[in-house]
């Protein structure tokens, strides 16, 4: 068996001409593509300088919010405790009154018709 020759009819110069404008073309696409690489790496690095950022924000905001309890909790615990004395405040005004109003219902002279 044998082969029989491919001819080709086009001139080698047209041919190579168009092989080199498609080289062109993937070699524009090809740094195209290396530009958008790079600008997503450098997004990726601003972003997780950002992620960075806020976590450590919510670490703050963590410890603040603790802080924030604890002073909550201090108020609260003030709170009843002046409940509690306005409790004991309100008799013993009571008291304090009713010994001054006897005193002086007994300073007064008995006064007989």
């Amino acid at each position: 068996m044998s082969q029989t020759p491919i001819k080709v009819e086009y001139p080698l110069e047209e041919v190579l001409g168009e092989l080199k404008q498609s080289i062109k073309e993937v070699n524009h696409n090809v740094e195209n593509l290396q530009k958008d690489i790079n600008d997503l790496k450098v997004g990726q690095t601003e972003l997780k300088t950002e992620v960075r950022n806020l976590k450590e924000d919510v670490k703050e905001m963590k410890e603040d919010i603790k802080g924030v309890k604890t002073v909550q909790n201090s108020l609260i615990n003030e709170i009843s405790n002046l409940k509690g004395v306005k409790s004991l405040v309100i008799p013993i005004v009571v008291a304090v009154s009713t010994a001054l109003l006897t005193l002086l219902v007994r300073l007064i002279p008995n006064v007989s018709p």
